[in-house]
């Protein structure tokens, strides 16, 4: 009797344990009801912003030189050092001006001679002048002695020639620097023969301040800026003075700001580009011929520029640029823009969005189009955020 009774004691226990489990499972089914989940957006506000751009590119010298001799002779002397800074007028080989001084000697005596020879006819000529007046002469004779005269005057002129051209010859075994700039290293020595007009330099002068940076752009991209221009979209800005920032390979940026100073009129028929030659002062001779390095040029400004974080743009399996808003509803929506260039930690956005629309930037792992959600609205300059040159406007909660 006493063992049907604790069957009945256990059976008892466990039937009213099992409906008190029961009702707490109701209970926490009423409890734990499911909310909107929490996402942070910003709302789309156009600002001014600085446009940029940047190119790949080369530095080129100012002004190149090669060095050659125009006379030919032996090398007696080399005065300069390799790699220094060389003067323009300064001498730089000695060719032998011995062959050169004896021409030079012989043709300033030439010209004495005849010049003695012109002085003597041209009395000659003065005395016929006066007797064939009294008949004392023929007027034939007067006629040739005049004529004899004049070539000797013309045989002085021909003597001067001579030696000028013995003069310039013999100056010319002074080679000397055509520009200013820094010189390389010398392709002869002492000893060496040269010939004037030889194919092989005696040596190159650079200059390197200041230097040219050839950029090469692509002539899509130069036609899309015209496009943005004759829209308005950019405000229009004289491109040949836009200010031109140089970055070395390693990101870091040069101290010294150049200018746009022309652009191409050709485009490359293999590469599609175009070259932008950009000049900037070199005063310590950092940049170099012939580096390669990178250029940032200001392509002017929009006045209404929509700028968003670049982790709230995905890309769908057609490589389109997608954000997900939120709507008037608090509801989830796709949809499609255009985006331009990256800025940062933003990207610019061409088309798609309107001011005032809320772009969804934390919490897309945990939403999909179409379902509510509360929305915690940020600053568009929060700490993973951030804009160039300008100021980002500062979303403001609806």
């Amino acid at each position: 009797m006493k063992t049907m009774n604790t069957r009945k004691f256990l059976l008892f226990s466990l039937l009213l344990a099992a409906a008190l489990l029961s009702a707490c499972r109701q209970e926490d089914k009423k409890i734990v009801a499911p909310g909107p989940v929490e996402v942070e957006v910003t709302t789309v506000r156009p600002q001014p912003v600085n446009l940029a751009t940047e190119l790949p590119g080369r530095t080129a010298a100012y002004r190149i030189a090669e060095v050659r001799p125009q006379v030919g002779g032996i090398i007696k002397k080399r005065m300069f050092t390799e790699g220094s800074e060389v003067k323009a007028g300064q001498l730089l080989y000695q060719i032998d001006p011995d062959t050169y001084q004896a021409r030079f000697d012989s043709a300033k005596a030439a010209q004495a001679k005849a010049e003695a020879l012109e002085h003597s006819a041209r009395l000659k000529a003065e005395r016929y002048r006066s007797l064939v007046q009294t008949k004392a002469v023929s007027e034939q004779d007067q006629v040739e002695m005049e004529a004899n005269w004049k070539q000797t005057v013309a045989d002085v002129a021909a003597a001067k020639a001579s030696l000028d051209s013995a003069q310039i010859n013999l100056e010319y075994t002074k080679v000397i620097a055509p520009i200013s700039g820094r010189i390389g290293k010398s392709t002869v020595t002492e000893g060496a023969l040269v010939t004037a007009e030889q194919a092989t330099a005696l040596s190159t002068i650079q200059q390197l301040d200041p230097l040219y940076v050839d950029l090469n752009q692509s002539s899509t991209d130069m036609l899309n800026l015209k496009k943005e221009l004759s829209s308005g979209q950019t405000q229009n800005r004289n491109k040949a003075q836009s200010p031109v920032k140089v970055l070395f390979e390693n990101g870091s940026e040069y101290g010294q700001t150049g200018a746009l100073e022309f652009s191409d009129v050709t485009v490359n028929q293999t590469t599609g580009t175009v070259i932008l030659r950009a000049i900037v002062a070199n005063p310590g001779h950092e940049l170099l011929p012939g580096m390669f390095v990178r250029a940032r040029i200001d392509k002017g400004q929009r006045p209404n520029a929509i700028l968003i974080p670049a982790a709230s743009v995905s890309r769908n399996t057609k490589g389109q640029a997608v954000v997900l808003l939120v709507n008037k509803q608090s509801i989830v929506e796709s949809r499609l823009i255009q985006t331009g260039q990256n800025m940062g930690e933003q990207v610019l956005v061409d088309g798609g969005l309107v001011e005032g629309e809320q772009v969804i930037v934390s919490g897309l792992q945990k939403i999909k189009p179409g379902v509510p959600v509360k929305a915690l609205t940020v600053s568009a300059s929060d700490g993973k955020q951030s804009s160039i040159g300008v100021p980002t406007s500062v979303a403001q909660a609806e």
